[in-house]
């Protein structure tokens, strides 16, 4: 009975530090997307290489599949040119050195000469690689327009 005891107790006082150290990579992963919707604002190409695996790929909401190699081309011809790239409303999921973050996108600026302002549902997927968070693959689909108040 003691020994059951024991272990009971052991166990139920390593828990704070397991949520402790879920907590800090959870918000490690969140950070690190933070991170790149600013890389991604001020079409910072060496961010947005950083924080991208070298195989990822997004699904855009027309079912597009775009890459590393053209992300990072798009920050460099500032191209799409962003005012607004915001995440927001996002939740992180953790599974070993795997993370899944879902949220919504704001995104507001100027593509090709014509403005745009959208607003998209996300999920990103995350790998641990080399110590810190990078984004493996996305998915992006645009949510309905609000209607206007005016």
């Amino acid at each position: 009975m003691k020994i059951a005891a024991v272990f009971a107790l052991t166990f139920l006082t390593s828990l704070p530090l397991a949520f402790a150290q879920e907590s800090d990579e959870a918000n490690a992963v969140l950070q690190t997307e933070r991170d790149l919707a600013t890389a991604y604002l001020k079409s910072d190409a060496e961010g947005i290489a950083q924080g991208v695996m070298e195989d990822y790929t997004l699904t855009d909401s027309m079912g597009k599949i775009t890459t590393r190699a053209d992300d990072i081309g798009e920050a460099r011809k500032n191209d799409p040119k962003y005012e607004i790239f915001e995440n927001y409303d996002m939740k992180v999921r953790l599974h070993g050195d795997t993370a899944v973050v879902t949220g919504k996108t704001h995104t507001k600026g100027v593509s090709g000469g014509k403005p745009f302002d959208f607003q998209f549902q996300f999920t990103d997927t995350f790998v641990k690689d080399g110590g810190r968070w990078r984004l493996l693959a996305g998915h992006v689909s645009k949510l309905p327009s609000k209607p206007s108040t005016d």
